[in-house]
């Protein structure tokens, strides 16, 4: 016979297991409105207390750190640059070991690690990705003289690295210049958007410092 406790205990573990893997399933899902900054916080509502973490921390404001993860990743947690094809049919090797949110390369992820001493941070935390996006925009402006809150020029330096920016090599990629265009309007966007809603998010923190 089994005992009322002990069903009763298994019942509770089961909702525990299947509520946290709900939860975990919702946490990694990408926001629904992806170009709605109020819509995304309001969703994801830890989201905008990373962002604004890494904005007090590095000083890349959260408008700039949304339009660049929605750029390269469109919030997706595992997202990885496509496979190529051998002989047009098979597939074949990844064209970079770009992975996560920010899509990072794996030489890039350890430099961060090993430079900010967040050893165990990882390409698929949100939390982590937006600290790197942070700290990579203020290295940036150390070595480039870039603003934080130039999210074209500031995008360019990600997509090429610093000593790609250096060397202009964006001037021979039409196709990069529109789509740093792209990135600089929707963080204009995010910007407007947020400056709406700002006093709704969590705590009323102030995204501005004017």
């Amino acid at each position: 016979m089994i005992k009322p406790y002990s069903f009763l205990s298994g019942v509770l573990l089961l909702a525990i297991v299947a509520g946290s893997l709900s939860m975990l399933g919702c946490s990694q899902t990408a926001p629904k409105n992806l170009k709605d900054g109020c819509s995304i916080f309001r969703e994801k509502d830890d989201w905008y207390e990373y962002m604004y973490d890494s904005y007090k921390k590095w000083g890349v404001p959260v408008h700039v750190q949304l339009a660049i993860i929605y750029q390269e990743s469109r919030f997706k947690y595992d997202a990885k640059t496509p496979r190529g094809t051998l002989l047009w049919v098979i597939p074949w090797f990844r064209a970079s070991s770009a992975y996560g949110y920010a899509q990072v390369k794996d030489g890039t992820w350890d430099w961060y690690k090993k430079s900010t001493g967040n050893r165990w941070a990882d390409r698929d935390d949100f939390e982590d990705a937006v600290d790197f996006i942070g700290w990579y925009g203020s290295i940036t402006y150390k070595k480039l003289g870039i603003s934080k809150w130039d999210a074209y020029n500031q995008y360019l330096a990600y997509h090429e690295g610093h000593g790609g920016f250096k060397r202009k090599t964006y001037l021979k990629k039409p196709w990069l210049i529109k789509v740093a265009r792209t990135v600089k309007t929707r963080a204009s966007s995010y910007r407007a958007q947020l400056k709406r809603c700002e006093g709704d998010l969590d705590k009323g923190w102030s995204l501005w410092p004017f």
